[in-house]
């Protein structure tokens, strides 16, 4: 499952763009609300979730096989 990008929070920044280790955001452009191009790809790292400056504006949505070793 893709992350979410909240379209009323998000700044922009493109942080969650550049530090996503699978490019699940490929082709977004910088200034811009990131696009989710290969959300199948993501990993449920939460290195976007993290990065985001701010509070709430990507938030991950965790398959719920996995919810047990995500905690």
């Amino acid at each position: 499952m893709p992350p979410v990008i909240n379209k009323e929070r998000c700044v922009a920044c493109s942080r969650c763009v550049e530090i996503c280790p699978q490019d699940v955001f490929w082709g977004s452009e910088k200034k811009q609300i990131p696009v989710i191009a290969y959300g199948e790809e993501c990993w449920h790292c939460s290195a976007c979730v993290q990065e985001c400056p701010e509070d709430g504006a990507v938030k991950l949505r965790i398959p719920l096989t996995s919810v047990v070793l995500y905690e």
